[in-house]
C-alpha cells in the first residue's frame, strides 16, 4: 500500500491557502462591488466571509485541487449571492412528504384542509370575536367557539352520553399540556393510580412519570409491564387517591401473555368508588378506522360513549386538525381546570381555534374526505399504483433507475402502532449515488422531497403526496 507523504500534503495545502483571497480583496473585485451597490453592506460582508470559510474548510479536508479551487474562487460572487438569498428565505418551508407516514411528527403531523386554511386566513387578517360575546357585548371564553362543536361531533358520531349538557371542553396547546394541566388541577399532592404497562415514553422524551412528577401528582404504580388486573386498581385505592389514570399505548403494543382491564370496567370502578377516571386517549380519533381495514385502535368516541370522567386528546393526529390538546369531560372537572392559573400559559390563539372549528364542522358533514387525513386513509392501492406508473413514465433522467413496487404505508404520529395500509411507491436508484446520497439530494430540491430508504433504495410512497403534486414530483425528479 502506497503511503502518503505528510510533508507533500502540507505543502499542497499551503499553496492552496495562498490562492484564497482575503475578504477585503474579494470585496474590491468588480463583481462584489456591484453586490455592495445592490445589497446592504453588512449582508454582503458576512456572506463573503461564509463563502471564503467554506472553501477554507474544503482545502483542509483535502477535497480541492489547484484547478478545482480556482474554479470555485471564480464562483465566489455567485456563492455570496446564494448566501444572501438563503439568509432572506424562510427556515420553515413546505416539503413533499413521500415517506408514506401519514402523521409524520417531524413533518408537522396532520395537514390542514382547505376549509381550515380559508377560515384561518379570514380570522388572521383582521380582528375577530375571540373573547367577545357578540349578543351581550361582554367578555366571553375562548373555548365557546369549539366547545359545542366537539360535543356535537361526539354525539352525532354515536357517542350518546347520558347527559351531554353535563360536559365541557378546554383547548390547550397540545395533549401533553392537557395531561399536565389535568393532573395538576385534579390530583396535586394526591396519588394517581396507573398501570406499569402504561408508563410510556413518546417522541421528544415525553415520559408519563416525569410529567406526573412535575404536575405535583404522586405516582402509584400497579400491576406489571404486561399484566394489570382490575383487582390491582382496587387494592391500590386509599384515602390519598386522587385519580385513576388510563394512558393510550400510542407507539408500541404488548402482545402474548398480557392483560389489562377494559375501559368500561375502569368506568364502573370509578363510579363505584367515587374516584375520577382520567384517560390520556391521545389520538383524537372520532371516526372508526375499521372502514380502512385498521382494527383495534381506541377512539375518543368510544371513551366518551363509555362515560369516562375526563379525556385528553390531540387535535393534529387522527382528528386531522391543528396542533392542540382537547380536554373533554364532566363540567365540574372542567371548571376546576379552568380555575387553574396555568391554563393561561397553555391556552391557544385565534388561529388554532379557527382551524379547529373548521375541521370539526367538516367532521359533521357528509363527506369527510375533504380532511386530508381522511383522504389519505381512504385512497385505494390501485389508484396509487396508477399514479406511480404515470409519474415514473414522465421522468426523463438517464441516471435514475425507476420501478413501481408494493409497500406498506403507516398511520404514524403515535397512533395505531401495529397498523399498516397497502400502498405503492416509486423505487428510485441512482447510477452513481448511494441511497443516502440520493435522499440527501432530494432534500435539496425546491420544494424538498422527503422519502425513505429500504434495501438500499429510495422509496417515494404516494399515499402521502396529494395528486396535485404529481406533475411537480415528476419535474423535480427529472432534474437530477
Amino acid at each position: 500500500m502506497k503511503m502518503r507523504d505528510p510533508q507533500i500534503e502540507d505543502e499542497t495545502s499551503r499553496r492552496l491557502f495562498r490562492l484564497l483571497p482575503s475578504v477585503n480583496d474579494l470585496l474590491l473585485t468588480p463583481a462584489c462591488r456591484q453586490l455592495l451597490a445592490a445589497h446592504p453592506h453588512n449582508e454582503v460582508v458576512s456572506s463573503a466571509r461564509r463563502a471564503v470559510a467554506e472553501l477554507r474548510l474544503e482545502v483542509i479536508s483535502g477535497t480541492q485541487t489547484e484547478s478545482s479551487l480556482q474554479a470555485m474562487i471564480d464562483r465566489l460572487p455567485e456563492m455570496i449571492v446564494n448566501h444572501i438569498e438563503l439568509g432572506r428565505s424562510y427556515s420553515l418551508r413546505p416539503v413533499i412528504n413521500a415517506t408514506g407516514v401519514i402523521l409524520h411528527t417531524n413533518l408537522g403531523r396532520a395537514p390542514l384542509s382547505n376549509a381550515a386554511l380559508r377560515h384561518l386566513v379570514e380570522v388572521a387578517e383582521g380582528y375577530c370575536n375571540l373573547e367577545l360575546d357578540l349578543d351581550a357585548g361582554l367578555r366571553s371564553r375562548r373555548d365557546v367557539h369549539v366547545e359545542s362543536l366537539v360535543l356535537r361531533v361526539l354525539n352525532e358520531a354515536g357517542a350518546h352520553a347520558t347527559d351531554p349538557d353535563r360536559h365541557g371542553v378546554i383547548i390547550v396547546n397540545n395533549c401533553a399540556a392537557a395531561t399536565f394541566l389535568a393532573l395538576n388541577s385534579l390530583a396535586e399532592k394526591c396519588e394517581v393510580v396507573v398501570s406499569r404497562g402504561e408508563l410510556i415514553e413518546i417522541g421528544g422524551g415525553f415520559r408519563i412519570p416525569e410529567i406526573m412528577e412535575k404536575s405535583g401528582a404522586v405516582l402509584k404504580e400497579i400491576g406489571t409491564t404486561n399484566r394489570t388486573r382490575l383487582v390491582d386498581y382496587e387494592h391500590a385505592l386509599g384515602t390519598g387517591t386522587g385519580l385513576l389514570l388510563r394512558v393510550h399505548q400510542s407507539n408500541f403494543s404488548i402482545e402474548g401473555f398480557s392483560e389489562r382491564p377494559s375501559l368500561p370496567e375502569l368506568v364502573e370502578l370509578a363510579k363505584r368508588t367515587g374516584i375520577t377516571l382520567f384517560e390520556d386517549q391521545g389520538t383524537g380519533l372520532v371516526s372508526p378506522l375499521e372502514r380502512f381495514g385498521i382494527n383495534g385502535e381506541p377512539s375518543l368516541l368510544q371513551s366518551f360513549a363509555c362515560s369516562v370522567d375526563l379525556i385528553a386528546a390531540s387535535g393534529d393526529k387522527l382528528l386531522g386538525g391543528p396542533q392542540c390538546g382537547i380536554l373533554v369531560g364532566r363540567n365540574d372537572l372542567i371548571e376546576r381546570i379552568r380555575k387553574n392559573p396555568l391554563l393561561r400559559a397553555f391556552r391557544v390563539d385565534k388561529l388554532t381555534y379557527a382551524a379547529l372549528e373548521a375541521t370539526l364542522l367538516e367532521h359533521l358533514s357528509d363527506d369527510t374526505t375533504t380532511i386530508p387525513i381522511e383522504r389519505m386513509l381512504s385512497i385505494l392501492p390501485e389508484e396509487l399504483m396508477r399514479r406511480c406508473r404515470q409519474i415514473a413514465g414522465q421522468i426523463a433522467c438517464p441516471d435514475l433507475v425507476l420501478d413501481v413496487i408494493p409497500v406498506a404505508s403507516l398511520v404514524g404520529g403515535g397512533t395505531a402502532p401495529k397498523a399498516s395500509l397497502e400502498s405503492f411507491a416509486i423505487s428510485v436508484r441512482h447510477l452513481s449515488l448511494t441511497a443516502a446520497e440520493l435522499l440527501a439530494a432530494f432534500r435539496k430540491l425546491e420544494p424538498p422531497i422527503i422519502g425513505r430508504i429500504a434495501d438500499d433504495t429510495v422509496l417515494l410512497d404516494l399515499r402521502t403526496v396529494p395528486p396535485d403534486f404529481d406533475a411537480d414530483l415528476a419535474s423535480l425528479l427529472s432534474r437530477l
